[in-house]
């Protein structure tokens, strides 16, 4: 049996080390985009207000079209950023000047960084890639924890290997890789959940039905009318704070097509999503509220799985936790990068005629 462990575990390292180093690193460098981002007034503090947060949004989305999406600054990042469906946008500042603008993903590090982390640069099958590489990790842990037991008494806490001999490579791995299990668990598990749906489901059902689950987090079906040619957008989102008074506005989507509602993401103060769950959808002619729909009354369950993305992507906790994440990363980049070395350039030939 454990024998059978240690050739899954190695032969799955060996093929997905890399992957995991690319999705390690680019989460790390996500971790901190705030920090390094670079550019005027980043570090502005968001709108004081609900009025001066709805004038600015209504100011850029003013000759905005269908399909277009308006993020608003945020405590330590001060920029708004209006994207279009053909990948351009542009980021603004509190006072409505514009910062810098893209017309791809490649314009902007932290774009296509994201891009990365998120698809491999390589649409919807980079996400099926990377939730299927999130669910190795998970078997990672597991098997490699079961496999360092027989070992446990040799243990050493080494940040870096003390030689770069195939041994002490793999004593590296399987120290390090003990240490950091946890994380690597909460990491891998939090991602694999977000991008494949019955996998949330399955590990939320005692809190909630898969069913109810997905209920709430979908819109609403009910018709609206079709998107004026200047929509007034400052009755509308002044319309959806009026439904979350101690709300912070964070996301306006303009409806793609006809007969969709304008969606307008706010956050609670008790919400741990950046941009918050609590969705006010309009019908963009009429400004007639659709739905209003509160994200601390929905399912316990769909509450769970919003604080997936914070958990995963280090924004709770504050510095402290984002440190721990960023070790979590490194660890997994060098568990990714060292696996791929000793499998595929550092085997010994005994070890390759197993």
């Amino acid at each position: 049996m454990l024998r059978a462990l240690d050739l899954i575990h190695r032969w799955a390292g060996g093929i997905l080390g890399v992957v995991l180093a690319v999705i390690a690193l680019s989460g790390v460098l996500l971790i901190h985009k705030h920090a390094w981002i670079g550019l005027p007034d980043a570090t502005d503090p968001p709108p004081a207000s609900a009025a001066a947060e709805a004038e600015l949004a209504a100011t850029m989305l003013q000759g905005s079209g269908p399909g277009d999406y308006l993020v608003m600054p945020v405590d330590g990042f001060g920029l708004a950023q209006l994207v279009r469906p053909d990948g351009s946008g542009i980021y603004v500042n509190r006072n409505g000047t514009p910062v810098a603008e893209w017309s791809g993903i490649w314009d902007r590090p932290e774009l296509w960084l994201f891009d990365l982390h998120h698809h491999l640069l390589m649409g919807e099958a980079g996400e099926w890639v990377i939730g299927l590489a999130g669910l190795a990790v998970m078997l990672f842990a597991v098997t490699g924890a079961i496999l360092w037991w027989r070992t446990r008494r040799t243990f050493r806490l080494r940040l870096w290997p003390t030689r770069w001999t195939r041994p002490a490579l793999l004593r590296h791995h399987r120290d390090l890789g003990i240490v950091f299990a946890p994380l690597l668990l909460l990491v891998a598990l939090t991602g694999a959940m977000m991008i494949f749906r019955p996998v949330a489901g399955a590990v939320l059902a005692p809190l909630s039905s898969p069913a109810s689950i997905a209920a709430a987090l979908q819109p609403p079906s009910a018709p609206a009318g079709a998107l004026p040619e200047r929509p007034d957008w400052e009755t509308l989102i002044a319309t959806a704070q009026r439904q979350f008074p101690t709300a912070s506005l964070r996301i306006v989507s303009v409806p793609r097509q006809a007969g969709q509602p304008v969606s307008i993401r706010l956050r609670q103060p008790e919400e741990w999503l950046p941009n918050g769950r609590s969705t006010v959808w309009l019908d963009p002619a009429g400004g007639r509220v659709i739905e209003a729909r509160d994200a601390l009354a929905m399912p316990r369950g769909a509450q769970a799985y919003n604080m997936l993305y914070p958990l995963h992507a280090a924004k709770v906790g504050g510095l402290p936790y984002r440190l721990v994440m960023t070790a979590a990363g490194l660890a997994l980049l060098m568990l990714g990068l060292f696996t791929s070395w000793t499998f595929w350039f550092r085997r010994n030939r005994r070890t390759m005629q197993r």
